[in-house]
């Protein structure tokens, strides 16, 4: 097998060759240039290094660039589903492509697991036989961010994510378990990269500590500033804001700030050691959150095809509802919204030689599902 990489009309495609025709066609839609290129990278090199493990020939995954656009991302969809006839669909990163596309993917009888974003209107109401979050539902790391801003006896804190729903639901996910005051709410732009104004805020608030979640090189960007700053408040936030690549390029801004994840390098499980040995031996980094959950998808979606055919709707959808693969996070589930049911740890950042990385120091929640399970009627 073979990856071969086009680049067409400003897209990044690419498609594992396979020496007999596949039996099974994945559509993978993801973020590879931009700001937000390291995570949909990450993603895409996670679930590949499991499609690769696996040693199956019958798989071909085609893999696009949606440059971080719902309209680009809406138009890759509906090219995969009409003319490239995948079987299932996959990698989406940001929740407002995945509101974009999800819904119309599931309409048209397609499976879609999702590597990282999983909006609330996806777990509730919205929910759909379907679509697998593979990942989370977007408030659970958020969730346990609160619970730990509790536990360390926070009263007031500020809280700012971006203006989108995985932003939304990042501060509805924190209040929801935090039980002191907010000294500020703000929703910042997508994509921004000046908080000169958010801090100037967060200064003259009063607060004792800081939340928030600005992914990709947003965080990069607020974290720097707020280093420089000289604003000496502690900072809380969740994984995607001190993941890898973001800490690498923070750098000692970065240290001792704690954050909640559902993953982490230094998990003691063998199915985790052995992927982060195996992540780091391919592509000589260490991996992140985001190439964790693809690594997990995949393994999911070749646990079920172990068992059913993608034709078999009812057959696939509860194989993969089983859930019989060897989760990097350990144990692993659903819930009845086709959510899973994990842990919520506390990490933080330290210095390993040379590399920015994660430790975790203690569990923020067990077995945590999700606020939206009794919404959800499939």
């Amino acid at each position: 097998m073979s990856l071969k990489t086009l680049t067409m009309g400003g897209l990044l495609c690419a498609a594992l060759a396979l020496p007999t025709a596949a039996e099974v066609k994945v559509g993978m839609i993801t973020t590879l240039s931009g700001g937000g290129a390291s995570l949909g990278i990450d993603t895409r090199d996670g679930f590949m290094l499991a499609i690769e493990q696996s040693g199956r020939t019958d798989i071909e995954v085609v893999i696009e660039d949606d440059q971080r656009k719902p309209d680009v991302a809406v138009q890759l969809a509906d090219k995969m589903i009409q003319s490239e006839k995948v079987d299932l669909l996959t990698g989406i990163v940001w929740s407002n492509l995945a509101m974009a596309v999800v819904p119309s993917a599931t309409a048209q009888g397609k499976f879609y697991l999702s590597t990282n974003a999983a909006p609330a209107q996806l777990a509730g109401r919205g929910c759909n036989a379907r679509y697998f979050s593979v990942s989370y539902q977007n408030d659970n790391l958020h969730e346990g961010a609160g619970a730990y801003a509790t536990q360390a006896g926070f009263k007031n804190t500020f809280i700012l994510a971006p203006n989108y729903p995985a932003g939304q639901d990042s501060l509805t996910g924190f209040k929801r378990f935090y039980e002191g005051d907010l000294a500020g709410e703000v929703y910042t732009k997508l994509g921004q990269t000046d908080y000169a104004a958010e801090i100037a805020q967060i200064r003259a608030s009063g607060a004792d500590s800081v939340f928030f979640f600005l992914p990709g090189g947003m965080g990069i960007s607020f974290l720097k500033q707020y280093a420089d700053s000289g604003v000496d408040l502690p900072l809380v936030g969740p994984a995607f804001s001190f993941d890898q690549g973001i800490l690498q390029a923070v750098g000692d801004a970065a240290l001792g700030v704690k954050n909640s994840s559902t993953w982490s390098k230094d998990l003691d499980n063998a199915a985790n050691a052995a992927f982060v040995e195996a992540f780091q031996a391919k592509y000589d980094r260490l991996p992140s959150i985001y190439a964790a959950q693809g690594y997990d998808t995949a393994n999911l979606m070749l646990s079920a095809l172990d068992k059913a055919e993608i034709s078999d709707e009812a057959g696939f959808g509860a194989a993969l509802k089983a859930a019989e693969f060897d989760s990097v996070r350990g144990e692993f589930s659903f819930a009845a919204n086709n959510h899973p049911i994990q842990n919520v740890y506390v990490r933080e950042v330290i210095k390993e030689g040379d590399i920015y990385t994660n430790k975790i120091v203690a569990t923020a929640m067990e077995d945590r599902a999700n606020a939206y399970v009794d919404d959800c009627k499939m």
